[in-house]
């Protein structure tokens, strides 16, 4: 016993050791001089006390170069995970659990279209973009994986004995093709519409997608219409929905897309689900400001991720001219250089996810035996690549062939090679009708077709004005953003950008026949022609996900929007006062009123409960604002009870994979039916003696979640608070799902108890059919005042570092969780003022 006490404090000792000197090894110089290779001429890099870097050169030439640098000191870990994901070659790192996830991504060609982009980018871009990559290079060469990130050294004891590659500017435009697959809108409902078809006809299918209610909840752009091909409202084309396809052959359909559903949900996200992925952006102008000039608004919500998926740093040249033209501060993404979101010297602006659809399934007929499709009555040859995959822990490579038709990749060869279902499925869930195959399924999706994203990216952040911002976002192709804008010289404004399909005689929203050339994009929406607006009558732009414009607006954006609850509620706060501050605006940010509850909570207290123990739940809600911080226990009890409202009102008539998540379109299919109390949902179909009522429904909902939050919580309300079950994990995406806790625990953080949920302002999304778990966060927040650049706030959900065990791996979490800001300075005089380290790279020679 004595023995093996002595060798587990041996073996304990020694693994302390081996973890303090591999974390230490790999963190970055912050201070005093480095000699580069590379560089034009001495660059500062001037850190903050939360590591936030500042970064100060001659040239344009050494600002990304230095970029490039400091972000591969920070975050190279992430960057190489990225990259490998992006080119579909994570199963060189993780072995085999990953090559279902590199067989996606090759089909889809993320690292082909973005060596094909870069031909077409401005030639100022493609030699940022080179610089870039110089900068990274030269901070790992010579360096070995354990010198760059603590993660490689634990992959060296675990897995591959691994050595990063160089970096290319291909790996950098790569990133944009992750970023579009996870903004690409509406993909997954218009799966999960055709599989409600296993129990419910298509009629009954769109009860579930409501229409969006714009006399309750205003779009984007309310006022002003386009004259001679620029934009204005104008008629719609009349459309048919949904194809004639799904009304006969629904059964074949579901069969051909069931798989399709399957794979797609294993693809790991780096932003977030679509149930989560959301922003706010709001912008008000001098007559709205307490400061007389416009401030501007901005928290994108991203999925939850350790490091967090935002990297503040600030680009400056020390004199501005046409060579050397950037002063720009704000989130970037490791990887790439530029500024996402944030200002420059003259203007500011912020992004919040349009929802364009800018994805169609298509239904392919494919014989097999020739290696054709159908296309018009004609059979045309399928177009065909190989790819092949290096895997850990496998001897060989793995090869599989890729097909194409004219629309694209066909998605369900890489259900068939990942073996879940389609032809060779052992246990289909659907049986087709007698000789029928699933058809084939292809995916036409804008980001396949090479763009100049990267250009607008550089543009926007050297853009002085309204008329320089709009050129830049004239190119910006994928993801299609919301985009608001805000300057120095008073102007607030708002556009749209994207290549976004024009389709005729149908809408997107459900898969169609790819044999009818009646089916096909008839181009893209005009630049011109796309929703835009300088200085609105109103004020203010907000834009929260919900629909760019109204329904008369001549060319369908999208049927699959936010339903309007968080953005008209941040008009009606914007209303209720003459004017807001940064403060203010910050404030905003953090509103927790859940519209749902507003509507739901009063149906709920004219229940008669049966017992003293379930009244005293329903008690809690009485009085209620519906707001929903942290400590509230109402707001614990009302969501325990809205999962199970979703779970009996629904579950009985949808399939699993459709079953309800909880998000805005949820309130609002629910609220719609409130008011008819004997609608057929409210029925369970498992009891043929008994048609179910919707108070029968609301009945069950409250006593079921007073038993959840007695299991989950206390029996006593008293001791209930919606942070407890609302809890926020900060998990490293590749090492943080290792199997051994130790590794876990050396690179996830939290939990953290939070307040908001779906559908409200703060919006800290969870999925019903989950738990109350966070699966999606205002990754950062930032708030610009035009008045006084250096007034502005900002913070971001884990911290400036990548290395587990620094300072600023988690040093903004706290801060975001109790919904404070950190200061962020700009001008150079404010940038020294809360400098804690000088870094200066020296060019060599």
């Amino acid at each position: 016993m004595v023995y093996a006490a002595v060798l587990l404090l041996v073996v304990s000792a020694a693994v302390a050791a081996f973890v303090v000197a591999s974390v230490r090894q790999s963190f970055p110089q912050t201070s005093g001089e480095i000699t580069v290779a590379g560089l034009q001429g001495p660059v500062e890099v001037l850190r903050d006390e939360a590591g936030i870097p500042q970064v100060y050169a001659d040239t344009a030439h050494d600002l990304f170069f230095a970029q490039g640098y400091v972000q591969a000191q920070d975050r190279f870990f992430e960057m190489d995970f990225r990259r490998h994901l992006t080119s579909g070659r994570l199963s060189e790192l993780f072995g085999s659990d990953a090559l279902e996830t590199d067989m996606v991504v090759r089909t889809l060609g993320w690292r082909r279209v973005a060596e094909r982009e870069l031909a077409i980018l401005d030639p100022d871009t493609r030699r940022f973009l080179q610089a870039y990559a110089n900068g990274v290079n030269a901070y790992i060469e010579g360096k070995s994986g354990a010198d760059l990130s603590f993660e490689y050294a634990v992959l060296s004891i675990t897995g591959p004995d691994y050595a990063p590659e160089p970096w290319t500017p291909a790996d950098s435009v790569a990133w944009l093709k992750a970023m579009a697959w996870d903004l690409r809108s509406n993909m997954s409902d218009e799966v999960d519409r055709v599989l409600a078809t296993a129990n419910l006809m298509t009629a009954e299918v769109e009860q579930l997608y409501p229409r969006y209610p714009y006399s309750r909840n205003a779009p984007i752009v309310t006022q002003g219409r386009v004259v001679g091909g620029i934009f204005r409202a104008d008629e719609r084309t009349q459309l048919l929905r949904p194809p004639p396809l799904l009304t006969r052959q629904t059964q074949r359909v579901r069969h051909s897309l069931d798989g399709i559903a399957e794979v797609l949900a294993d693809l790991p996200t780096l932003l977030g689900t679509r149930e989560g992925i959301g922003s706010n952006s709001w912008a008000v102008s001098g007559r709205r400001s307490a400061t007389g000039e416009p401030i501007l608004a901005n928290d994108p919500h991203l999925a939850p991720s350790m490091p967090g998926i935002w990297y503040q740093m600030g680009l400056h040249c020390r004199e501005l001219s046409r060579a050397c033209p950037f002063d720009v501060s704000g989130f970037t993404f490791a990887g790439m250089p530029g500024v996402i979101i944030g200002h420059n010297q003259r203007i500011a602006w912020g992004l919040t996810t349009m929802y364009a659809d800018v994805t169609d399934l298509y239904l392919e007929r494919v014989d097999e035996e020739r290696g054709t499709y159908l296309y018009d009555g004609e059979q045309l040859p399928l177009r065909t690549r190989e790819e092949s995959f290096e895997v850990a822990g496998l001897d060989g490579r793995v090869t599989i062939t890729i097909r194409s038709t004219r629309h694209g990749p066909l998605l369900s060869d890489v259900v068939e090679e990942a073996g879940d279902t389609g032809r060779q499925a052992a246990q289909p869930p659907l049986t087709p009708e007698p000789g029928a195959e699933p058809y084939a399924v292809s995916l036409r999706w804008t980001a396949l077709t090479p763009g100049r994203t990267m250009d607008a990216v550089i543009g926007i952040n050297k853009a002085t004005s309204w008329t320089r911002f709009r050129e830049a976002t004239r190119l910006f192709a994928v993801p299609s953003q919301n985009l608001v804008y805000a300057d120095v010289a008073g102007h607030i404004g708002y556009q749209a950008p994207g290549q976004i399909p024009i389709r005729t005689g149908y809408d997107g929203r459900w898969p169609v026949p790819g044999w009818d050339s009646r089916y096909d994009w008839k181009g893209y929406i005009p630049f011109e022609a796309l929703p835009s607006v300088l200085d609105p009558d109103s004020g203010y732009v907000v834009t929260a996900n919900q629909p760019v414009i109204g329904p008369d607006y001549r060319y369908p954006l999208t049927s699959d929007t936010s339903y309007g609850y968080r953005s008209q509620r941040l008009i009606n706060l914007l209303r209720s006062q003459a004017t807001h501050d940064v403060a203010d605006m910050a404030e905003m940010q953090l509103d927790t009123w859940n519209a749902n509850a507003a509507a739901l909570t009063p149906f709920l207290l004219d229940i008669d409960l049966p017992t003293n123990y379930y009244r005293q739940g329903q008690r809690v809600l009485r009085d209620w604002d519906y707001t929903q911080p942290a400590e509230s226990g109402s707001a614990a009890y009302f969501n325990a009870v809205w999962t199970q409202v979703l779970a009996l009102t629904f579950q009985d008539q949808l399939p699993e994979a459709a079953w309800p998540d909880g998000d805005d379109r949820w309130f609002a299919v629910v609220s719609g039916l409130l008011s008819v109390p004997d609608s057929m949902w409210w029925d369970d179909v498992g009891t043929d003696d008994v048609r179910e009522t919707r108070d029968d429904v609301l009945l069950a909902a409250l006593k079921r979640g007073r038993d959840d939050m007695t299991r989950l919580l206390a029996r006593d309300t008293d001791e209930w608070a919606w942070g407890l079950l609302h809890r926020l994990s900060l998990d490293n995406l590749t090492l943080g799902q290792s199997e051994v806790g130790l590794v876990r625990g050396a690179f996830n953080r939290g939990p953290y108890e939070v307040g908001g949920g779906g559908g409200t302002v703060d919006a800290t999304s969870w999925v019903a059919t989950d738990g109350f778990e966070v699966t999606a966060v205002p990754a950062m927040r930032m708030v610009v005042s035009m008045a006084d650049l250096d007034a502005s706030r900002w913070i971001q959900v884990t911290g400036a570092s990548g290395h587990a065990y620094s300072a600023h791996y988690t040093d903004q979490t706290q801060l975001w969780v109790d919904g404070e800001t950190l200061a962020w300075p700009f001008s150079r005089g404010a940038v020294e003022g809360a400098m804690q380290d000088r870094l200066v790279l020296l060019p060599a020679g």
